[in-house]
């Protein structure tokens, strides 16, 4: 019997399975198929624990579903445009394409020892010019169809990298690669129309019972469907061209308790009062460098410029309200105005009480909580209950009534309606997005500029526009600030694709986000010479299941949903596509105890995990421990998958990562939990290879008991696989295999049943089971073999296990059939050696059995 040697095992049978080629996803109408899809990485060049814990979580699910009878796909690809390859460029002096690519190769080594069931011939990165010039195509088809235009707008721009970033790159007002301050910017844009999708984004989630609720409720939250009222304040004695204030609320039942009007730096009257007074310039200038996004403001410190000018309140011509520019006002959102009614929201009245303005309460509590109610203007704080909750209203549109929020908002747009006063309607939160992004790695915006015929779509014939890979002849200079593209008059300067003249191509590139809104489609036809290629389209989508972080479950999604549709809409996807994710798992991360120490100043020192024993380092130093902690390299809690892979195989560490808590959790990596799970494998080979060495006879009784026992485990291990559990799943296992190792059963009985073993294992461990199944004899390969299916008649025990009780210790167990006579299970239960030692000689009192349950002996 040789020992067990995952190297070479891991090894031999990769071989095999590529020699097989039984991973190559390929259409048969004979089979249902199954589209499995971990979100694809980028390549920074390592992979993680947490790459190993994903791709293994998606790879058991292909396993069954190709040994359950499916064509599957599992393909691999590369995230592979955005910033950090450009400024991996600019620290090294080379080009974002060479390091990208070099990473690729990396991490592509890195995975494959993982014995991952991909298809590896369907591999693209995003930087693959055949991609992203179908990418290209995408966007002329979606500019062609009214999907995609371009505009002016306030953008958050970094001047350090020099491009325009999303709101959520925007950290403390900074922004999240170079930390320095963001500016506004007002830039021409285009825009893709993913908000005129919004009511259909967001019906659409109710649809998706395979999602998790909080990603549904998170994509709802930020699509942001609310009821309220437009309409307008009038303002006295405004500028030229501005004689009124427009406002959406979503709280028209506050009216009467309206303070103030607010305005947003970028609103057009604060455009026009800043040419004509410098210190509103100058406070508009500062807002525009502070916080980019709702969050953001909420903390940030309220400021405010009093214009000078004031609106009439639109109930009483007398009551005029003042009109200030404040820095918590995005123009992104609603109209860039707001009124503000201070006794009613936490941050209007921070405002309203830094610049002495009015408080007026509109409701209070209902009836009997009055007592422990502080009206804000009388120092209390802003009173903010839930639209549901039943109020008080004293300033309502019916007199002074209890009402519920949500109800009095109907009543006030009523009355609103009724005398005038603007008009009752629907707003989403989700705006259009913004996808151009001036920097290089990225895919170009397929579009010209020409002073005859304007911005000009290129032919598509003329795809792909490829990025350059030198400037003029010479390597492109990463270290100048700016868009390299802007600088390149080899690529910038071209001709009109419509009337030949001189023309300057787009230099802006798209946001990543864009590469990733539909990979999964040209997945299915990634050789082809459009987009997707119909045939296979209707044959591989949808996404049976889609596995990936939490991190991704609004914007990628979203965006995902959104791509879905308009390439419906462009004739690239079939109808049941345009909700292109059936399933989706968010798993948790994978996580290390971090090692720390002080400095001789109190900072913290990290160690790494190989530097740490028994809580001490090598020179006796202990080290604080701080348990479960997200894999960081900067705190040096980092485990390297490859090492893990040289030191324990594969299988270890695809064992692990699965077994020790459910998917959708943390899971923290330990030495001593590797070193386990290698052992228990080892078990495992050993017990089968002794297995299928044994000749001894059948024994009927052990070898039924035998095959009741894994039929149960076929039975629990695959609902385990189908939902997730697949923790759960190895528990299963673990039991099995004891049973497998304990058994009195015959040879034969043992053999099958272990092969049975092995093919259970088969999604977790491949490699192993590969070698198990092919020492037991198993036909061809066993990640070939049909998945084993239980025989119902077998999973009911036609026994019962009964504990015995002697004066309420528990003495023994005895196994009775399930339908004997209490009168027989008494006799067993008396005879029984350990309750004839425990009575010792005394006889009864009473004898109680509960079928099924217990016996009670009372002496």
């Amino acid at each position: 019997m040789s020992r067990y040697s995952a190297a070479d095992i891991e090894a031999k049978w990769q071989v095999a399975w590529n020699e097989a080629g039984i991973f190559r996803a390929e259409r048969s109408q004979d089979k249902p198929k199954y589209y499995v899809l971990e979100m694809f990485p980028y390549p920074s060049g390592r992979i993680h624990m947490g790459h190993v814990r994903n791709y293994t979580m998606g790879d058991v699910i292909a396993r069954y579903r190709l040994a359950t009878g499916h064509s599957v796909l599992h393909p691999m690809g590369w995230d592979a445009f955005g910033m950090p390859a450009e400024n991996a460029a600019m620290a090294s002096g080379g080009h974002p394409k060479d390091w990208t690519y070099g990473n690729i190769a990396d991490m592509r080594g890195q995975m494959k020892p993982l014995g991952l069931s991909i298809d590896w011939s369907r591999e693209f990165a995003t930087c693959d010019p055949e991609y992203y010039g179908q990418q290209q195509a995408l966007f002329l088809d979606f500019l062609e169809k009214g999907l995609v235009y371009r505009k002016n707008a306030v953008v958050n721009w970094d001047p350090v990298d020099m491009t325009v970033l999303a709101n959520e790159q925007v950290i403390d007002g900074k922004g999240w690669r170079s930390g320095v301050e963001v500016e506004k910017r007002e830039l021409t844009q285009w825009f893709f129309k993913i908000s005129e999708f919004s009511e259909d984004l967001l019906e659409a989630l109710d649809g998706l019972e395979n999602w998790p609720a909080k990603v549904r409720l998170m994509q709802e939250n930020w699509i942001g469907r609310s009821r309220g009222l437009q309409f307008a304040f009038s303002l006295v004695d405004g500028p030229d061209g501005h004689d009124r204030i427009e406002v959406y609320t979503t709280r028209p039942d506050t009216l009467r308790g309206a303070s103030f009007v607010g305005i947003s730096p970028d609103h057009p009257l604060a455009k026009r009062l800043e040419r004509d007074n410098a210190e509103l310039a100058a406070f508009n200038a500062e807002c525009r460098k502070g916080a980019t996004t709702e969050e953001a403001l909420e903390k940030a410190e309220k400021k405010g410029f009093d214009t000078g000018l004031t609106v009439r309140h639109p109930f009483d011509n007398d009551w005029e309200l003042p009109v200030y520019v404040a820095n918590f006002i995005l123009m992104d959102y609603g109209t860039g105005a707001i009124f503000g009614c201070p006794a009613h929201d936490q941050r209007d009245l921070e405002f309203a009480r830094k610049y002495d303005l009015p408080v007026a309460t509109v409701f209070g509590p209902a009836t009997g909580e009055e007592g422990t109610f502080i009206p804000p203007e009388e120092g209390g704080p802003a009173y903010v209950p839930p639209k549901s909750e039943t109020v008080n209203y004293i300033r309502g549109f019916a007199g002074q009534q209890a009402q519920s929020g949500d109800e009095a908002v109907e009543a006030a747009v009523d009355f609103c309606e009724a005398n005038g006063v603007g008009q009752g309607v629907t707003k989403y939160r989700l705006r259009d997005w913004g996808l151009s992004r001036q920097r290089y790695w990225g895919c170009p915006i397929p579009v010209v500029h020409c002073e005859t015929c304007g911005v000009v779509p290129e032919k598509k014939e003329n795809l792909p526009v490829e990025l350059p890979y030198d400037e003029g002849g010479t390597p492109i200079d990463f270290s100048i600030p700016g868009n390299p593209l802007d600088r390149h008059p080899t690529w910038r300067d071209c001709a009109c694709p419509s009337c030949g003249a001189d023309a300057r191509r787009e230099t802006d590139t798209m946001d990543t986000f864009v590469d990733s809104s539909w990979y999964f489609a040209r997945f299915t036809a990634p050789d082809a010479e459009t987009p997707t290629r119909m045939e296979d389209a209707e044959y591989w989508m949808n996404v049976d299941q889609y596995i990936g972080g939490i991190e991704h479950a609004i914007l990628h999604l979203l965006y995902s949903r959104f791509f879905a549709r308009a390439m419906h809409i462009c004739g690239h996807l079939p109808e049941k596509a345009i909700e292109p994710f059936d399933a989706l798992f968010t798993q948790g991360m994978v996580t290390h105890e971090i090692y720390q120490t002080k400095d001789d100043k109190g900072r913290p020192v990290y160690h790494l995990p190989e530097d740490v024993t028994d809580g001490k380092l090598a020179d006796g130093t202990p080290v604080q421990i701080i348990p479960s902690a997200k894999m960081s390299k900067s705190k040096k809690n980092v485990v390297d998958p490859v090492n893990i892979i040289e030191a324990f195989g594969a299988d270890t560490a695809r064992w692990f990562v699965l077994s020790d808590s459910p998917p959708e959790r943390d899971v923290e990596w330990t030495a001593a939990g590797a070193e386990a799970t290698y052992k228990h494998l080892a078990r495992v080979y050993r017990i089968v290879s002794e297995i299928a060495e044994d000749t001894s006879p059948a024994n009927a009784s052990e070898d039924e008991a035998l095959a009741k026992d894994m039929h149960r485990a076929i039975h629990d291990v695959t609902g385990g696989v189908e939902s997730f559990g697949f923790n759960a799943a190895i528990a299963k296992l673990y039991g099995f295999t004891n049973a497998l190792a304990r058994s009195g059963a015959g040879a034969e009985a043992k053999k099958a049943a272990a092969k049975v073993l092995a093919q259970l294992m088969s999604p977790m461990t491949p490699h192993l089971s590969e070698e198990l199944w092919s020492v037991l004899g198993g036909e061809g390969l066993v990640a070939q073999a049909p998945w084993p299916v239980a025989d119902e008649a077998l999973l009911t025990d036609d026994s019962v296990t009964l504990p015995i009780q002697v004066n309420g210790k528990r003495r023994a167990e005895i196994s009775v059939p399930k339908d004997m006579d209490k009168a027989e299970v008494e006799k067993i239960a008396l005879s029984h050696e350990a309750v004839v030692r425990s009575l010792d000689g005394a006889q009864p009192k009473k004898i109680i059995v509960v079928p099924g349950r217990i016996v009670n002996v009372v002496v």
